[in-house]
């Protein structure tokens, strides 16, 4: 086998068509537009339109409300914490803040800030500086002799 031997299986590579380009092509003069009408033209771009129907996204029922200044947390397991400890990426006797979390890459960004979930052991004492926790992680942090400092209590954990 030789560089200049090499081909693509059959079939694998379809040619281009090549649309008006005269009568020989099959696809010339109209170049499968069909004849009169907004589509033969050029600059049409009708997205959605069902021909004077109802379209269907004006047709569903619209629910709920997104609301524009909801807060987004960067989210983290205790699991992973405990991961991380253990393969020594983080170091369990000095603090634990959302720079340091960055810092060895646990959390590529903090975004409204840095939000502490129960999933997963924690088997270390561990002092922690978050935005926010669940009530489980506190629980389970505390139980390994840990503590949990929440810095800005969002509603969710506060209830």
């Amino acid at each position: 086998m030789k560089l200049n031997e090499l081909r693509d299986n059959p079939g694998a590579t379809k040619s281009r068509k090549r649309v008006g380009r005269g009568p020989g092509s099959g696809t010339g003069k109209t170049g499968g537009r069909g004849i009169k009408g907004q589509k033969s033209r050029s600059g049409v771009a009708i997205k959605g339109f069902e021909g004077g129907q109802m379209p269907l996204y004006q047709r569903l029922p619209k629910r709920g409300f997104n609301k524009p200044n909801r807060k987004k947390f960067a989210v983290l397991n205790l699991g992973l914490i405990q991961k991380f400890i253990d393969e020594k990426k983080l170091d369990a006797k000095a603090a634990i803040t959302e720079d340091v979390l960055v810092a060895s890459g646990l959390v590529r960004r903090k975004l409204d800030g840095v939000r502490v979930l129960g999933k997963g052991e924690i088997t270390s004492k561990v002092t922690i500086e978050v935005t926010g926790a669940s009530a489980g992680a506190i629980e389970a942090v505390e139980k390994a002799g840990g503590k949990v400092t929440v810095t800005a209590t969002p509603k969710a954990a506060a209830e």
